[in-house]
């Protein structure tokens, strides 16, 4: 079996130039950073009872699952994590790789899917950020995501809701309308409903801790936590 869909991998390969350009194709997820590394970052930090204020995440061993040019896997590695990141893509990966020799930070990158990763490591957390609306078999993916995370570890899952709302505001106003992202970027079919996304990860010994929505304020152009899961939402899952 496998977890990559090949037209999402040309998909992002042919624009993974842009991946460092603030204002380019991957606007949106820039926009969207912040909230993700706060996120993240207090939510490993409360619940692995780390002290060091410095570099709050130092050891922490991190998997960046569909890492792109690095846009978390690089602030994971400056909070002192040691990080991992996997792409299906090449180019990502290249990308990925030149900007963090360009600024010094040590990610150890890789062109591999969670199935291919060549390693007898556990990982205390792995992120899946954006990434389950973009595979082949999600059942799959997160099967073989699971297998690398660690006894008590922590996983994030962060995607969209498969509703009207969701096509409304992720697809049309978001590709067509507003153009944020490139016509095509998201299949709505692919999206997936937080039940049956916690019914997935608790079959492959996933226990929900937390779920989140993410809405984006159109007048502070600003992304915040939210209650309404109808469209973005994130969450937290631990390995038992």
């Amino acid at each position: 079996m496998n977890s990559i869909n090949k037209k999402e991998v040309e998909k992002f390969s042919k624009i993974a130039e842009e991946w460092w350009n603030p204002n380019g194709k991957f606007k949106p997820l820039h926009n969207f950073n912040p909230i993700r590394i706060k996120y993240i970052k207090e939510n490993i930090i409360k619940d692995l009872n780390l002290k060091n204020s410095i570099k709050p995440l130092k050891n922490i061993n991190i998997l960046d699952i569909g890492c792109g040019g690095g846009l978390l896997a690089e602030p994971m590695c400056r909070l002192g994590a040691n990080v991992v990141g996997i792409d299906a893509s090449k180019k990502n990966i290249q990308v990925a790789k030149f900007h963090a020799k360009k600024n010094k930070l040590k990610i150890n990158y890789k062109a591999a899917s969670p199935e291919s990763l060549n390693t007898k490591k556990k990982f205390d957390v792995i992120l899946n950020m954006e990434i389950v609306e973009h595979v082949e078999d999600i059942d799959f993916f997160i099967k073989e995501s699971s297998k690398l995370l660690k006894k008590d570890g922590i996983m994030f899952i962060a995607t969209l809701n498969k509703t009207l709302k969701s096509y409304i505001f992720g697809i049309i106003g978001a590709e067509y309308i507003l153009k944020w992202l490139p016509i095509g970027t998201h299949d709505w079919q692919k999206f997936i409903k937080p039940s049956e996304l916690i019914k997935i990860s608790k079959k492959n010994n996933l226990l929900l801790k937390k779920l989140d929505g993410m809405e984006f304020n159109l007048l502070d152009n600003n992304w915040k936590l939210s209650d309404d899961t109808s469209v973005n939402y994130i969450v937290k899952l631990l390995k038992v």
